[in-house]
């Protein structure tokens, strides 16, 4: 592909890859389809999630029936001959250390020398469970992970696969939770709610998840290869310099505005601009307008705040930014 936009053929079947995928995950997890637009339109991105939700409303499941999805091939070895997983789940406690996500070096008492013993991070897909009930030290493991996509132990650097992907459930209420700093929380591409389902949704869920084959049926749709044609694609759809204005506007307002702390920084614009571009990429567009900035705005932006008041709602302070920045600044 040379020209600077995707021609119709890559995006007609980019589109039909996203749209049976999707299918596919929504055959298992009752889901608000704009929501999981929002969820692999970040995938895609290469940025990471957060599902922020209570208890039972099936953020493992919906992360495990996206893994799912998606077949990942053999285990292929990376460039020092150790083969790679595909799916990796951490569940995680207030007494994990940083090791047990990452790895450690271990003394070999044949070769006589030190060997590194890759953590469950190391996985093309990885399901980081409950993650504010680690302490703030294990969660500093995070750090390097997510924005470089490689663990750095006693001196040594390993690159971590591609594609790489987190997601991170978070409970937002019980006991012994730490949350997670600003900074953690800014390396993530979005937040998202699953809520509540409907009344009729519900009763489909536990007709459905009442039996023990639920599941029976399930298997991956679309292969690594087509995920990561997609991911290249993203660099490819238009954006003007009238919509990165926008998206510098919006950013700029959330510092000083009253009520906030701390507002976005340059990532937070960086993150918006690339998660645009992939929606609009699950969209079927090869462009991206200002009204899926403003639809993004919320998922992208709203963890990112540091609010004076814990009961202010950052949905609404966003909301209200949206409504005193028109387009053109």
């Amino acid at each position: 592909m040379d020209s600077a936009v995707p021609s119709s053929e890559y995006l007609t079947v980019a589109r039909q890859g996203i749209l049976r995928l999707m299918a596919n995950i929504k055959g298992v997890i009752t889901i608000d389809t704009r929501k999981l637009e929002y969820l692999l339109a970040s995938k895609i991105a290469g940025g990471h999630v957060i599902l922020a939700d209570s208890h039972g409303v099936g953020k493992t499941s919906l992360a495990r029936a996206l893994a799912g999805s998606i077949q990942w091939g053999d285990r292929k070895a990376n460039r020092e001959g150790i083969p790679i997983e595909s799916f990796s789940r951490i569940q995680c406690t207030v007494d994990l250390l940083p090791q047990d996500i990452l790895g450690f070096n271990r003394f070999d008492m044949k070769a006589n020398a030190y060997t590194f013993n890759r953590g469950p991070i190391f996985a093309h897909f990885v399901l980081t469970d409950e993650i504010n009930l680690l302490t703030p030290k294990t969660q500093g493991s995070f750090f390097q992970v997510t924005e470089e996509q490689t663990v750095s132990i006693e001196g040594m650097t390993y690159e971590l696969p591609d594609p790489f992907f987190i997601i991170a459930t978070m409970n937002l209420k019980g006991a012994h939770l730490f949350p997670l700093p600003a900074p953690q929380l800014d390396r993530f591409m979005l937040q998202l709610s699953m809520g509540y389902p409907a009344e009729k949704d519900e009763a489909d869920i536990v007709e459905r998840h009442g039996k023990d084959d639920s599941w029976k049926d399930f298997g991956p749709v679309v292969d690594a290869g087509e995920l990561l044609a997609w991911q290249k694609l993203v660099d490819h759809i238009s954006i003007k310099r009238e919509v990165i204005d926008y998206i510098v506007s919006l950013i700029r307002k959330t510092r000083g505005y009253p009520g906030i702390v701390t507002g976005c920084s340059p990532r937070a614009g960086i993150k918006l601009s690339r998660a645009a571009r992939a929606l609009s990429l699950v969209r079927g567009l090869d462009y991206v307008t200002i009204d899926l900035v403003k639809e993004l705005a919320i998922p992208v932006l709203s963890h990112r705040l540091e609010l004076e008041d814990p009961a202010m709602d950052p949905h609404e302070v966003l909301r209200q930014i949206l409504k005193e920045t028109p387009a053109g600044g």
